[in-house]
């Protein structure tokens, strides 16, 4: 089972651009695209490690571009649920229409009818990822926007969900989503019937910044692709030329040498210091883009610029000499 077509392969670059209309671009390389093959063969979810802008989310974003699927997206924070990824149910609004219902004197089989536990499930982002059509069906019943997708995306051809930093929820969050990301079926209170992955099977990514141990079951219902900053020398320098340049092809080699070299510098720093989170890959491109703007097609005046605004961009522990 391929990934992409063959042309999609170690160094290809996909540009992705935000809804506010930041452009980024990701450059897949060789054990990127073998992991997310080898998670749609075996129907599991891909676990990405690694510390924080790496690329972690981003790959996400982009193997959904790359295979026109649509995307799907939910950062974890400390109040998640994991029956927040699957569902929500909205007490609150049940019982302002039962109130209502009450008041207005409705029948007690209308007001049955009305107050069903189904018609006030929100669906999660496993629902979209599972079955598009049904939680699409359901949101527009709640009056929820519909959901912006790239221009050539389409749910027929299947849905990439990203479920972000899933290390910052409590121990029960992961625990909570072994039978769903398993089986391949929830069942939402009230539903009736399990949602289950209809037609082109999601891929689900799922990152962590390894702030906290994982559950080891959940560990095993998952492939694991590592993602790592090369650690130091040259190598580093010429891997960040390389992000930088695919970004922004026409910087000079100097600037993005430059910049590459103060990185490593600060990085070593923070690193002798036992300090984090430290200084990497999305610094370095925070880094250019703004270099680009203050002073665009101008090296010289960016190299100058870049000893001026390095410390705010790249140094992230303030007294710390």
């Amino acid at each position: 089972m391929d990934f992409l077509d063959p042309e999609i392969k170690d160094g290809s670059e996909v540009t992705l651009t935000s809804h506010g209309g930041l452009e980024r671009v990701h450059v897949f390389d060789s054990d990127s695209i073998r992991a997310i093959d080898a998670a749609l063969a075996a129907k599991r979810p891909l676990l990405i490690r690694g510390e924080p802008g790496i690329g972690k989310s981003q790959l996400a974003r982009a193997a959904a571009k790359a295979l026109n699927r649509v995307f799907v997206q939910h950062v974890i924070d400390v109040h998640c649920e994991s029956q927040d990824l699957m569902w929500r149910f909205d007490a609150v609004q049940r019982l302002a229409d039962a109130q209502l219902g009450q008041a207005a004197n409705l029948g007690a089989d209308a007001l049955e009818k009305k107050l069903r536990l189904k018609n006030y499930l929100t669906p999660g982002p496993l629902w979209w990822a599972f079955d598009w059509h049904s939680a699409q069906r359901q949101a527009q019943k709640r009056n929820i926007p519909a959901r912006i997708q790239e221009k050539d995306s389409s749910p027929d051809n299947g849905c990439v969900l990203l479920i972000d930093e899933i290390d910052k929820a409590e121990m029960d969050v992961p625990n909570g989503l072994l039978e769903a990301l398993g089986e391949g079926c929830f069942t939402p209170e009230g539903w009736g019937e399990p949602i289950c992955a209809a037609g082109t099977t999601p891929l689900v990514i799922i990152t962590t910044n390894e702030e906290r141990a994982l559950p080891l079951a959940f560990l095993r219902r998952c492939l694991v692709l590592y993602i790592q900053l090369v650690k130091e020398g040259e190598d580093l320098i010429e891997h960040l030329v390389k992000r930088g340049r695919a970004h922004f092809k026409d910087m000079d080699e100097k600037v993005l040498r430059k910049a590459a070299k103060q990185l490593q510098t600060d990085r070593q720093h923070a690193t002798n210091k036992q300090l984090k989170p430290l200084p990497g890959q999305a610094e370095y491109l925070d880094l250019l883009r703004a270099l680009n703007h203050i002073a665009p097609d101008d090296a010289d005046k960016q190299q100058a610029k870049l000893d001026e605004i390095a410390c705010f961009v790249l140094q992230k522990h303030g007294g710390s000499e």
